[in-house]
């Protein structure tokens, strides 16, 4: 399997001496800059404009965004933002900076000032271009690009190679370059989720079914190719493998489907009515495919999916918790850095 997209040889960063600086760029998806009307419609512009997340033919697809969703779903959107904004923000924003601030520690005390990083959003604020102009000015020579998630989606990944290339377009000395293309099996990662869900459980004084639901994709994607599909399962077998659990302990869904077409099945909001209807009164969700909390986690599923299930007879729905920052995410992600950059730490 490939982790990495190298414009330089495959042994680049195999340099213990390490000339020049290495920078380290993390990457989420991105979130409006306030839970406002035109604050979310400049977010969703430049979201459903990328060809990578709606591949509708433009002449199709761009009348009905300026002429329908734009108009209308920032409503809806920033209302469901309010209910779940902090103090200091977006909460994908605000656990994303605290996690990049721990990476950074730990990839500090490894290999001291070698090492820099930086985060950025695909969409909004801060961009990936600014990022790529800080490495610059840092004299960085070799780029590691880290998008958080787990596992691989053009829509996503995809997304943020297409959005560092489009940066480095005019750079005269391109830097060496490697993307890690995803980790959705790294033991690192499947243990922090392992522990976390093991710890919710904990808290709650006893187990219930498990729900996997992971963000959809439509259908028509996997079939030409993106191995999201196979990723995710992966994600779920290794996770209920560590967890010990047995066919019919857990289920396997996808959430937060957009538009009329086929997306990748069950949808969530089917797999609760079915499991209400077979009589589970509890239920645990987690949601691997974020790997912080966002609108996606503390609204769709805290709120809206929960309402569902207890309209449905259910009597709990809980959701564990992103990773966030948790100490265990940033060990992990930093590990797999460390492991892509190929150097020695200093002694």
């Amino acid at each position: 399997m490939s982790y990495f997209h190298a414009v330089a040889p495959a042994n680049a960063f195999q340099d213990g001496g390490v000339a020049g600086r290495i920078g380290v760029l993390l990457v989420n998806l991105g979130t409006p800059d306030a839970p406002t009307y035109f604050a979310v419609q400049r977010y969703l512009r430049e979201f459903l404009s990328d060809r990578r997340v709606i591949d509708t033919p433009r002449l199709i697809w761009l009348p009905l965004l300026y002429g329908a969703v734009l108009p209308l779903r920032p409503l809806r959107t920033a209302r469901n933002y309010r209910k779940i904004w902090m103090n200091e923000g977006s909460p994908l924003a605000v656990y994303s900076k605290r996690l990049a601030v721990k990476i950074g520690a730990l990839l500090n005390t490894a290999f001291n000032d070698r090492v820099h990083l930086e985060l950025a959003m695909t969409y909004g604020n801060p961009g990936i271009a600014s990022a790529i102009r800080s490495f610059a000015a840092q004299g960085v020579d070799k780029l590691l690009v880290l998008p958080l998630y787990p596992q691989y989606c053009s829509s996503t990944t995809g997304s943020v190679i297409d959005g560092v290339n489009r940066a480095l377009k005019r750079w005269r000395s391109l830097p060496e370059i490697r993307f890690v293309n995803d980790y959705y099996a790294d033991r690192g990662y499947i243990e922090a989720l392992s522990r976390k869900i093991r710890e919710h459980w904990d808290t709650l004084g006893e187990r219930s079914h498990l729900l996997f639901s992971y963000h959809g994709i439509p259908a028509a994607y996997v079939a030409k190719g993106d191995p999201y599909q196979h990723q995710t399962e992966a994600t779920t077998r290794l996770v209920t493998a560590r967890l010990g659990l047995k066919d019919g302990e857990w289920s396997h869904c996808y959430q937060s489907r957009f538009g009329r077409v086929a997306w990748l099945q069950p949808y969530t909001l089917d797999k609760i009515k079915e499991l209400a209807d077979r009589g589970i009164r509890e239920l645990t969700v987690a949601s691997p495919s974020f790997a912080v909390d966002c609108l996606e986690t503390l609204e769709e599923v805290a709120i809206e999916y929960r309402e569902r299930f207890l309209e449905l007879g259910g009597k709990r729905l809980t959701l564990v918790a992103g990773l966030n920052d948790d100490d265990d995410h940033a060990h992990a992600l930093a590990a797999i850095i460390t492991d892509r950059l190929k150097v020695r730490p200093q002694p």
